[in-house]
């Protein structure tokens, strides 16, 4: 039992120091593109979410894609971006059953 609170802890530990690598704010939020005059909302963000693997994969070998549209909405597209990555790893029905 004790070498399980062991790895909880320093798997908390873990995320703590990764949570303090955070990016820090967006100052071109709520800003349009200035190639496309639009901000982008959850369903961008949802989209971006699902192709984040191909997306990154494709920004390591250029400069003019980016993982992350920063010319967003704030919350709603962070939130379609965290639930599209969720919708393409499984989210929670990857668990183990019993």
């Amino acid at each position: 039992m004790k070498k399980n609170h062991l790895i909880m802890l320093s798997l908390a530990l873990v995320l703590l120091c990764l949570a303090a690598c955070t990016a820090g704010p967006n100052t071109v939020k709520g800003t349009p593109s200035p190639s496309d005059m639009e901000i982008s909302g959850f369903l961008m963000g949802l989209w971006h979410g699902i192709i984040s693997p191909v997306t990154f994969v494709i920004s390591l070998f250029t400069d003019k894609i980016s993982l992350y549209e920063v010319h967003n909405n704030g919350g709603w597209y962070d939130f379609g971006f965290v639930l599209g990555a969720g919708i393409l790893f499984g989210g929670g029905s990857r668990a183990s059953r019993r």
